[in-house]
């Protein structure tokens, strides 16, 4: 079924899913150096950390994570208002969600350089946004701020092919490229942090913004 409805993806989506995977790498790489080890762009680490903290009785530290967690769902709730249908359609909100994306990773650069955790709550929210904006389209699931399930996926369709059943050319190729885009993102925002140090949420921001310019063209061309 997955792989039926992905070839009725357009041709522009492993192009885009690429592009958000870098996004979303570079900000978690940012999150991880600056944020005292904290990813943004998935909640797996940030859910433990909040049991460690609680078990400890580390209120203050329990109640930022829990912030934190409550920002990235407020970024997905932002998501469902803007964006109420799953079929991927030009003409939807994608281009102002994305912009939505990009100013919430700049408020959140400004403040992080002032040394406020808002900034960490404003990252989470827009991966957030992000992770919602992009993660179902007719029930075929695309993630692109967090990779568990796409080698969750990937494993899968290893353990078919052991058993004859071919691969989707088409599902590997989106697969290879949000894990691509993703660890390439990390690696830029690691460099980009450590000569720029909060400023490196700039690049992600940009691309975010030029993301959706890009949108807004092609779906003015093509509607």
């Amino acid at each position: 079924m997955g792989a039926f409805l992905l070839t009725r993806l357009p041709p522009w989506v492993e192009v885009g899913a690429f592009l958000l995977a870098f996004l979303a790498g570079s900000v978690n790489a940012v999150g991880l150096l600056g944020f005292s080890h904290q990813s943004v762009s998935h909640l797996t680490g940030t859910s433990s950390l909040l049991g460690l903290a609680l078990a400890d009785l580390a209120l203050g530290n329990a109640l930022h994570l829990l912030f934190t967690l409550l920002s990235f769902l407020a970024g997905a709730a932002l998501s469902g208002m803007l964006i109420t249908s799953t079929a991927l359609k030009l003409g939807r909100h994608y281009g102002f969600s994305l912009l939505i994306e990009a100013a919430l990773l700049i408020m959140a650069m400004l403040t992080l350089q002032q040394g406020s955790d808002l900034g960490i709550y404003l990252a989470s929210m827009a991966c957030g946004l992000q992770n919602a904006m992009v993660t179902t389209y007719s029930g075929s699931i695309i993630r692109t701020t967090h990779l568990s399930g796409i080698f969750t996926d990937l494993g899968i369709m290893l353990g078919n092919r052991l058993r004859g059943i071919p691969i989707n050319g088409r599902r590997l190729l989106l697969f290879v490229l949000l894990i691509g885009g993703f660890v390439c993102g990390g690696v830029v925002g690691t460099w980009l942090f450590r000569l720029l140090h909060f400023t490196a949420l700039m690049l992600p921001a940009i691309l975010a913004a030029s993301l959706a310019v890009v949108y807004w063209r092609y779906s003015r061309r093509h509607r």
